[in-house]
């Protein structure tokens, strides 16, 4: 069985977000456990299932999305991962619909190679910032907003892009701030820039401190930051180690992400599933 590991929301190796892709060519998934092992093996942020499902349903493929050490409802770029890898390979292309947790996704490959994913908006709520909160970043939020039930985070405004990329936190006292994780953001410095925001996602919650590229937290980030520059089409910068891009465009109640995608490594898996 095929285990491929893509690097999203970059076009060029060794940056991005990298995720673990799985093609099953069974109607059906392996028990959780099983998955679970795999993504603890392949030990990176996600790690995506997917399987063909019988034609004329609502959805072509099953989807499922794993961190090392729980199964998560909603992830940008292992979905963009293996859309890539199901394109590339020519198993599937131009628009192909996924049933998740979530609801029916969809993905669309272009002609240039870039993907775009179809996503719910997460819904924004003012609220407090936790207790603890500020101490865990070692920093003060301007504003903090809860991200909704489907994306589970806390979206929090920091005063400028040097606060966010400079930041070190305390990981083990933020994991009790949010279900999932906080995405800290701020307006690009410099409006020449090619980028409209900067973000860094961390989700040691989860079991993953930083995450190099967040997809699902562009479903925030898109909504947040449209109000704020009134225009629907941005371009963020995830600014982690590794970086990434990612193109937003807003659409009322869904979200669209558009980036590239590059697969690095592709093995075998040799453990049965």
């Amino acid at each position: 069985m095929k285990i491929r590991i893509v690097d999203a929301f970059t076009d060029r190796p060794f940056a991005g977000n990298p995720a673990g892709v799985v093609i099953l060519d069974s109607g059906a998934f392996p028990g959780a456990d099983r998955l679970q092992l795999v993504a603890a093996e392949v030990n990176l942020s996600e790690t995506a299932f997917v399987h063909p499902l019988p034609p004329g349903g609502e959805a072509d493929w099953a989807l499922r999305w794993f961190t090392p050490t729980t199964e998560v409802d909603l992830c940008g770029h292992a979905t963009l991962a293996a859309a890539h890898v199901l394109h590339t390979t020519e198993v599937a292309g131009g628009t192909v619909r996924y049933a998740t947790r979530s609801g029916v996704l969809r993905t669309t490959a272009h002609a240039d190679g870039t993907l775009t994913l179809d996503f719910p908006t997460a819904p924004l709520k003012p609220v407090s910032a936790p207790p603890g909160l500020t101490a865990a970043l070692g920093v003060a939020p301007l504003s903090v907003h809860d991200t909704g039930e489907q994306v589970g985070d806390l979206l929090v405004e920091l005063a400028d892009e040097r606060a966010v990329r400079t930041l070190r936190p305390d990981f083990a006292a933020l994991a009790s701030c949010s279900r999932r994780g906080v995405i800290a953001t701020a307006a690009a410095e410099d409006p020449a820039d090619a980028y409209d925001f900067v973000s860094r996602g961390f989700f040691p919650a989860v079991g993953i401190d930083e995450d190099p590229v967040t997809g699902s937290a562009h479903t925030a980030l898109a909504p947040f930051w449209s109000a704020r520059f009134g225009r629907d089409d941005l371009v963020g910068v995830q600014a982690s180690a590794r970086s990434g891009l990612v193109r937003t465009s807003l659409r009322g109640e869904r979200t669209l992400l558009t980036g590239s995608a590059v697969t690095v490594i592709d093995g075998e898996l040799l453990a049965g599933l």
